[in-house]
């Protein structure tokens, strides 16, 4: 399989341009130039920087200037301390993909050319950047029944990126909010620039317990790592939980060897269809215990290495996964040598 040059491991800048405030002091202060170069140290070679919508358009569609400084900021950054960057949209005017009453978007022809003018506005200030920057269409598309609309929508937006901006990379999720198991019905690839993303957070009743945004997730639920399978599945059923996580393929317990054998059609996929294979996002959350959380990045990790897999760790501060917070301080140096 290709691999995905100059984007082998990453840390996600959640938080900042996206989902918590959209206040000047927050925008101002929650990442800095410090950030980026403690996340270089830890051996990266790029960061992933998820933007809302609504930092650079008002609702009627009118570009909103003051959001395209900070993503100048953080290239800038990134060029002082050797960085590459991912352009990530992680919400667009009518879907937000953690809230299941915005999706007009997929139904909504004028929302559908915003999104297109939006990244025809980052292909003519960063298009040129075909070295250090990619583009990532959006983040997450949810249900199944927007695949058709979204490969017409993302093939419009890429034919509009092109006529830009015609070397710099695109990265394609599927539905699932970026599934392994649903690449296989986005189109073929648009060119060869483009390149397949998914999200992995499996075994999710481990990397989300307690999570309170999880439908049927308990709030005092608490599961090691590896543990027995068995119990994952006893624990699954009796919290309701119908997340596809392939449970049933791990054996006994997790291993490096479940992730390996969990990405390998999507390996073959982009090898038939002459692609890269990227993982946005992937991480614990901070209630897990420490020590797991390192066992799972180790296990991974293995996997990403085998198969040559690009990927950016889920996320650098707070948003409940920051590898930088003091929930990790006993163990973060491990961790830092498995993203």
């Amino acid at each position: 399989m290709k691999k995905f040059e100059g984007f082998v491991k990453g840390v996600d800048l959640g938080g900042w341009l996206s989902q918590l405030k959209y206040t000047k002091e927050h925008l101002d202060s929650f990442i800095s130039e410090e950030d980026i170069k403690t996340i270089a140290g830890w051996g990266a070679d790029h960061v992933r920087l998820p933007m809302d919508y609504n930092i650079f358009q008002e609702e009627d569609g009118t570009l909103r200037e003051f959001g395209f400084s900070y993503v100048d900021r953080a290239i800038e950054w990134c060029k002082k301390y050797g960085l590459n960057i991912v352009l990530d949209l992680h919400k667009t005017q009518g879907f937000i993909f953690d809230d299941e009453n915005y999706i007009g978007f997929f139904a909504d022809a004028e929302l559908q050319e915003r999104f297109c003018v939006l990244w025809e506005e980052f292909a003519k200030r960063y298009g040129h950047l075909t070295e250090m920057a990619a583009f990532e269409l959006l983040n997450e598309v949810t249900d199944p029944k927007f695949s058709p609309v979204w490969n017409s929508i993302s093939k419009k937006a890429i034919e509009r990126i092109r006529a830009i901006a015609p070397d710099i990379r695109i990265l394609l999720g599927s539905y699932w909010n970026n599934s392994l198991d649903a690449l296989k019905d986005l189109d073929l690839p648009h060119d060869e620039n483009v390149i397949y993303n998914f999200h992995c957070y499996e075994p999710l009743i481990f990397t989300h317990q307690a999570a309170g945004w999880v439908k049927q997730m308990n709030k005092d639920y608490r599961i090691g790592y590896p543990g027995d399978v068995k119990q994952y599945l006893k624990d699954a059923a009796d919290l309701e939980m119908t997340y596809m996580d392939h449970t049933e393929t791990a054996g006994e317990k997790y291993s490096s060897e479940y992730f390996i054998r969990r990405f390998e059609a999507a390996v073959k996929l982009c090898e038939e269809r002459g692609t890269s294979l990227y993982c946005g996002e992937y991480g614990v959350i901070d209630i897990a215990a420490p020590e797991d959380t390192l066992s799972w990045y180790k296990d991974i990790n293995a996997a990403f290495e085998h198969f040559g897999i690009g990927r950016a760790a889920w996320s650098y501060k707070r948003m409940n996964f920051g590898l930088s917070d003091p929930h990790l301080d006993t163990v973060r140096d491990e961790i830092i040598k498995y993203l």
